[in-house]
């Protein structure tokens, strides 16, 4: 009887071990990782510690954050937006045809067009009753489609102010990552101040239960997609920028993959009910930093979709267990 109540207290020890650990995992996962990816890059990878290299990493990760947090709103109100991506591609057409009248010009028709395929996508789902996978899905290959008939291939972009904003900072910020901070600041505030980002969560915990308090959730989840193509369009007018050129085919390509990796790894539950803004900044940081490092050793890209694969299964485990518990 001994051994059999000390075999019993030793499970019981090694499964509060083990959900710590998740707990710690989920909590703290991402924070580690991306520090783990600094110190081996400052040991192993040269000149990582310049600010040309830094200036460079926050340039490319500040679309795929923009395009992060639109998902994060999508993920929290219990769905997810696949076409993000194809916004982005649409967002670049639009730029390309529209740039003739202004920077200003072009950013506003781009931030219309991704508005309005988020407003079909939410649309599609408040009101049709479409899963958001299956509806996303449709705009994730029609958006793209429209993209390649509007501009059916690369155009350089001439533009003196999209060259700028590519290009330019302020006190040595480039303009990209400040965009992308503000909409960061904005987001956070949304979803922890606001009315609207109550809602958000509300609808994500219980969407039945939300109806019965009387929330107006067909709006919300409206402005919700419509939030995220708008992120989206804003990603791919800086990319166009930063590239100096409008590249529909390109563009955006799995996009979508980097979005959601972000912000699981970042910690919001793709069960709904919650928003991570913050482990989502860190989610896009760990993603970029993993695809440098992959690149800068000479790694061929594909190797980064897999680590990207993994990092997903290792964090929706992580949550999995922390939900049992």
């Amino acid at each position: 009887m001994t051994e059999v109540a000390e075999a019993a207290g030793t499970r019981r020890r090694t499964g509060r071990e083990r959900t710590r650990l998740t707990a710690w995992l989920q909590e703290y996962g991402v924070y580690a990782g991306v520090v783990v990816l600094l110190l081996f890059n400052t040991v192993f990878t040269e000149h990582f510690l310049s600010a040309e290299n830094f200036r460079t990493q926050a340039v490319q990760v500040a679309p795929i954050l923009i395009v992060a947090l639109g998902m994060a709103l999508a993920i929290g109100s219990e769905g997810i937006d696949l076409s993000v991506g194809s916004v982005m591609a649409l967002s670049t057409s639009l730029v390309a045809l529209y740039l003739g009248y202004g920077p200003w010009v072009a950013l506003l028709v781009a931030v219309v067009g991704g508005a309005a395929v988020g407003l079909v996508n939410g649309s599609l789902i408040a009101h049709i009753g479409v899963q958001p996978i299956v509806a996303t899905l449709a705009l994730m290959v029609g958006g793209r489609g429209l993209a390649l008939v509007l501009l059916p291939q690369l155009e350089d972009v001439r533009d003196p102010g999209m060259r700028a904003l590519g290009s330019g900072d302020l006190l040595g910020v480039p303009y990209p990552a400040l965009v992308a901070v503000v909409l960061v600041l904005l987001v956070g505030f949304t979803v922890r101040r606001t009315t609207f980002g109550r809602q958000l969560l509300a609808i994500g915990d219980s969407r039945p239960a939300a109806r019965l308090a009387g929330l107006p959730v067909r709006r919300v989840l409206i402005c919700v997609y419509v939030c995220s193509g708008v992120l989206a369009a804003v990603a791919g007018f800086l990319a166009t920028a930063r590239l100096q050129a409008s590249d529909p085919t390109s563009l955006g390509t799995l996009m979508e993959l980097s979005a959601i990796t972000a912000v699981v790894v970042g910690g919001t539950p793709l069960s709904g009910g919650r928003v991570r803004v913050g482990g989502t900044v860190a989610g896009a940081v760990l993603i970029q930093l993993l695809t440098a490092t992959l690149i800068k050793h000479d790694l061929p890209p594909s190797w980064t979709q897999l680590a990207q694969a993994v990092v997903i299964v290792v964090a929706v485990y992580a949550a999995r267990e922390r939900g049992k518990r």
